[in-house]
């Protein structure tokens, strides 16, 4: 059978919905206050109070840590910045902008097998919450351990200046200047400059990556590619090269970062996983003979560890910055200050934007363009009172309704289209809700967005309580007259996603005092009790709460 293989060609450095993600979750992902509440609180030497900024749970006592260990960790604990451990933290993608699930990250190891980790959320699209622990890893599934000890310029502020070299740059990253402007088409090497000048010789091999030239990057990055295609008995053979055309790989520096981990004594063999149950296997020789890359089949590889995705992935920020998506001074500034030394601070704050506050959109009505914007609370348009008691009068008889009116009743029922405009500032409010940017949504609000504004699920603010700050959102809400029972697409309430995705105990009991039913049924058929069995909520017991 034939190998499956395509030709070579120049792709954008992400494809179309990675590169989606990346531009939001330099957006929304970390909001600006979170960085500035969590370096308030580091810089004070409030390592507890950093993490609460963070959104970071901290699940031990350092009184409790065994006396040898206590300096170390207490120090460590000091410098790590819990806003850039959270910037860095591998995501899921795919028009996703959420981290990925079910990860224990190792920031650190004592004796004693011990570890200072943090582990990432159990669901894509529940609470970004992060768990910081002190103890033992549970190494049984290998693949959810990634070793950050080597990589602590991602989260120690002692470190974070080596991320300039640790992505493969010199005086400037790979395909940008010092200052943080874009290179030049004309600028770009044409020849291997070599490693003496580490960003062009990174630019050089990037490039032969993103032709096809698979043979000729790995060559001139100096490492030894094994050809062997893999064969499946259920399909046949695949090419190395399709194998390893599509990771955004940092060759220039993948051999450090692998010879680094296997001084660490983490080991001398690692995986990326891929595509189709293959993989990448990656082998740190004795004797100086570098690193050896062979494409496997995921079931070869049991007990592998796995290669953190920051130690073989080219800095994402770069990438996008690169592409012209963002602005470097957007990006978190302790990594504009380690990637653009020579970037002149910007004139107001530095970090991710604010929200973008609603703006006037064009509605065909009529035969008309009318302006619809949302002003105190509620999408204005311009029609009189009584004509929106006809309308309503309409759609309450089953008439349809058209123009404005249908847009106002697709903003508020989760069903029917919205102009694009529309769904973008949808897009601002609830990508700031995922990510628990609770100032962020009350900006929004008191700019006059629709508290019963509901996403694309049909879910309403009250649904996505789960990741705000409900002592303040809830009475709010309720007040606004967003209904208590609303149901989303899965015929769930507020109340049933806040015991089926995580939310916290205390909204849960937040609800029911508000008066919220414990009796709902889903589409599935699944009660509040079922769905407290099912995800193990032993924080929760309906019977002593209602």
């Amino acid at each position: 059978m034939n190998a499956i293989d395509s030709p070579p060609r120049l792709t954008r450095t992400y494809p179309p919905d990675e590169a989606s993600s990346r531009r939001r979750i330099l957006r929304y992902a970390v909001p600006r206050w979170m960085i500035e509440r969590a370096t308030e609180r580091r810089l004070a030497g409030d390592w507890r109070g950093a993490c609460a900024a963070a959104n970071v749970e901290v699940a031990f006592d350092l009184a409790d840590l065994p006396r040898r260990h206590r300096g170390a960790v207490e120090d460590d604990l000091l410098h790590l910045a819990p806003d850039l451990l959270r910037w860095h933290l591998p995501r899921i993608l795919g028009g996703r902008t959420t981290m990925r699930t079910g990860l224990t990250i190792a920031l650190r190891g004592y004796a004693g097998a011990r570890y200072l980790h943090v582990t990432t959320p159990t669901m894509a699209d529940g609470p970004q919450r992060l768990r910081l622990s002190y103890g033992r890893i549970d190494h049984a599934d290998i693949s959810g351990v990634h070793h950050w000890s080597t990589l602590r310029h991602l989260w120690d502020v002692r470190h974070t200046g080596a991320l300039l070299e640790r992505c493969g740059g010199g005086d400037r990253p790979p395909f940008l200047d010092a200052d943080g402007t874009s290179r030049a088409a004309g600028d770009l090497p044409t020849a291997d400059p070599g490693p003496a000048d580490p960003a062009a010789h990174a630019e050089w091999v990037t490039s032969l990556h993103e032709r096809g030239e698979i043979e000729a990057a790995f060559a001139a990055a100096g490492i030894e590619l094994d050809p062997a295609p893999l064969v499946f008995n259920w399909y046949g053979e695949i090419t190395m090269r399709r194998v390893l055309e599509k990771p955004a790989l940092a060759l220039t520096t993948l051999e450090p970062e692998v010879r680094r981990l296997t001084e660490e004594g983490i080991g001398r063999r690692f995986l990326i996983r891929c595509f189709w149950g293959s993989g990448v296997l990656l082998e740190n020789r004795e004797r100086d003979r570098g690193l050896l890359v062979r494409a496997v089949r995921s079931e070869e590889t049991g007990g592998t560890p796995i290669l953190p995705e920051a130690a073989w992935r080219r800095l994402p920020d770069l990438d996008v910055l690169r592409q012209g998506d963002a602005d470097p001074d957007r990006l978190h500034p302790l990594v504009r200050a380690a990637l653009f030394p020579l970037r002149e601070d910007p004139a107001g704050p530095a970090g991710p934007p604010d929200p973008q506050l609603p703006a006037p959109v064009r509605v065909r009505c009529r035969g008309e363009w009318h302006e619809v914007c949302f002003q105190d609370g509620a999408l204005g348009m311009p029609h009189s009172e009584d004509e929106q008691r006809r309308e309503q009068a309409m759609r309450a008889f089953g008439g349809a309704v058209a123009g404005c009116f249908a847009v106002a009743q697709a903003m508020t029922s989760g069903e029917g289209r919205l102009p694009k405009a529309l769904k973008e500032q949808r897009r601002e409010l609830y990508a700031r809700v995922q990510h628990g940017d609770t100032p962020g949504v009350l900006a929004l609000l008191d700019a006059g967005v629709d508290p019963r504004f509901r996403d694309g699920r049909r879910r309403t603010l009250l649904h996505a309580l789960i990741h705000l700050d409900h002592e303040i959102l809830l009475p709010r809400l309720l007040e606004a007259g967003v209904d208590l029972e609303a149901v989303d697409h899965n015929q769930r309430t507020a109340l049933h996603v806040a015991v089926g995705d995580n939310g916290s105990a205390s909204l849960v009991r937040a609800l029911l005092a508000a008066g919220a039913h414990p009796d709902v049924i889903d589409d599935e058929g699944r009660s509040l009790h079922d769905l407290i069995r099912i995800w193990k909520r032993t924080d929760l017991d309906l019977d002593s709460l209602s």
